[in-house]
């Protein structure tokens, strides 16, 4: 199976009921070069405006997964909130009031590919967020940290084939990326 992990367009914000932008809404279009049989969805508005029109156009079985939403980092607002999150990828299971561990949350997204792993689809996308998608890219080619975290564009695909022995996260889509 191919497994393609697409981070949503650019929105207007955080709040799950953020809308894409003008720019967000245009790029989206480019995800028809992907041959994606089943896409699984982020239940936030951002992430689901990124998918929607291409799934429609295509026809392309479509669904909602909770454990698709963005990692939570704290309940609490943080300012000094991205030294915080750089300290969770160094200690994965350090975890803030009110908020996930780099552990808990990329667990729920490993139960969902197996999942999707043990399906009879050879090619699936999943619709998900910055953060949970660099825990999940993390998991499999462990250099993929906070740095390439920050690195990340709205929207970015990563692509998995779980049919090679060597079982990598691949960019195919965004900005360049320098592992240092």
């Amino acid at each position: 199976m191919k497994l393609y992990i697409i981070r949503h367009c650019e929105a207007e914000g955080q709040a799950p009921e953020a809308m894409l932008t003008a720019v967000g809404m245009e790029v989206r279009k480019r995800l028809e070069s992907y041959q994606i049989e089943q896409v699984i969805s982020s239940p936030y508005k951002r992430a689901l405006q990124t998918i929607e029109t291409f799934v429609q156009d295509n026809g392309i079985p479509f669904k909602v997964d909770e454990r698709l939403k963005e990692r939570v980092l704290s309940s609490e607002n943080l300012t000094d909130w991205l030294e915080k999150l750089q300290q969770t990828y160094i200690d994965q299971d350090l975890k803030f009031d009110g908020g996930e561990s780099s552990n808990e949350a990329v667990n729920r997204m490993i139960e969902l590919v197996n999942e999707l792993r043990q399906g009879n689809n050879s090619s699936v996308a999943i619709v998900t967020h910055g953060n949970i998608m660099s825990l999940l890219i993390n998991h499999y080619n462990s250099d993929f940290g906070f740095h390439e975290w920050k690195q990340l564009s709205n929207p970015d695909v990563y692509e998995i084939d779980f049919n090679s022995k060597d079982i990598k996260a691949n960019r195919i889509w965004g900005n360049e990326i320098e592992f240092i």
